[in-house]
């Protein structure tokens, strides 16, 4: 059996690697590092393939969140309301710009952003929302924008894991994750389900007003050469790994599949256990894209669990350990402990297996079999 990786990116380039290795080449022949054609070739390529109608490239996800508040005009002590389940990023850059940070509870079926934790939230002071599209589950973004409409609130998405994903509508529409909002970021970090080869981001809107004033922010506030006309940072998608993402990109849909029928396996084999919750699998849509596999482990010992399975060279990973409100960095008088039982749960449940494109049935199977071992001793 090979290797289990919990991210094989070297088999997946091996099956790419000529048509990688040919768009990294025409950078380098032509020198065009920085903003070269393989990046507009990309912003053209993602906004055809999310149907938005911009789509910026930036450095990487953590700018493309920061950036995207910078756009809509946040100003200091503005409350934003996010999820308490997720990873730091989402809350690092709504402090960096010295917002107010309001965590609230998620979803205990989802794991995602709770709707009536949201409302709760609400006061004078909030301006904006930013759901997460965690482990590659889209939000619940019909009742997050009726909300948003209702409160004139700004609705920024953070899909930096769930690019790929639909999110279905009441009446039967569907729109990809991070199109929705006002703004969507997302990430190109090479575990992604779509990665480049070092860090990349981006951010969509179908706004052409705060897409010219999200291109300035990302180049120095400029729109011609040395003139600044807003406050902007350096934040750009380098050529090369726009090269790697134009190769990729047409296989994304074909990646999500390879994910879907892992975790469908993998579900399968942990169907009615009963210290086992494993994801939910749509069969009508692709709201569920699966950058992690994620599983709750219940009255069980997942910690043991985790062990168990390192002993025999399978990798897994608890994301996340802390809940944010629990972290030193965002400790706030304001927060309650009841005020999260979800996620003070699932930080005790969670454990991720391996999740990839290259996983085969001998890997998958020998995974859920330690599992099954280790539970049924």
């Amino acid at each position: 059996m090979k290797k289990i990786q919990m991210v094989d990116l070297k088999s997946q380039y091996e099956k790419i690697k000529d048509t990688v290795n040919t768009s990294i080449q025409g950078v380098l022949d032509t020198n065009t590092y920085i903003n070269g054609p393989e990046v507009h070739k990309f912003q053209k390529n993602l906004e055809e393939y999310l149907d938005v109608k911009h789509v910026i490239p930036c450095a990487n996800g953590t700018d493309a969140l920061q950036i995207a508040m910078m756009g809509l005009g946040l100003k200091p002590g503005d409350e934003v309301i996010t999820a308490d389940f997720t990873f730091a990023a989402t809350v690092e850059t709504i402090a960096l710009l010295q917002l107010t940070p309001v965590l609230v509870d998620v979803d205990r079926y989802n794991m995602n952003i709770n709707i009536e934790a949201i409302k709760k939230a609400i006061t004078p002071k909030t301006k904006a929302i930013i759901p997460v599209h965690l482990f590659g589950r889209a939000a619940n973004m019909e009742a997050i924008m009726q909300i948003a409409k209702e409160r004139n609130l700004f609705v920024i998405e953070d899909n930096a894991q769930a690019i790929g994903a639909n999110c279905k509508f009441s009446d039967g529409t569907k729109k990809k994750a991070g199109t929705i909002g006002h703004v969507g970021a997302t990430s190109f970090f090479p575990s992604k389900n779509l990665g480049c080869y070092g860090d990349g981001g981006a951010i969509f809107t179908n706004d052409d007003d705060l897409a010219h004033t999200l291109r300035g922010i990302v180049n120095h506030g400029m729109y011609v050469r040395y003139h600044h006309d807003v406050v902007g940072v350096n934040s750009r998608l380098d050529s090369i790994q726009a090269a790697v993402l134009n190769a990729k990109l047409p296989l994304l849909d074909t990646y999500g599949k390879a994910r879907q029928d892992a975790a469908r396996k993998y579900s399968v084999a942990f169907e009615g256990h009963k210290n086992i919750v494993a994801p939910s699998i749509c069969d009508i849509c692709d709201c569920h894209v699966f950058h992690q596999y994620t599983l709750r482990i219940i009255d069980a010992d997942r910690n043991g669990l985790m062990d168990y399975l390192l002993s025999k060279d399978i990798p897994c990973a608890i994301y996340y350990p802390i809940p944010l409100h629990s972290q030193k960095a965002y400790l706030d008088s304001r927060y309650k402990e009841e005020d999260f039982p979800v996620t003070n749960q699932l930080v005790q449940e969670v454990l991720s297996l391996p999740m990839h494109t290259e996983l085969d049935d001998e890997q998958i199977k020998f995974i859920t079999d330690s599992v099954l071992e280790f539970l049924n001793k």
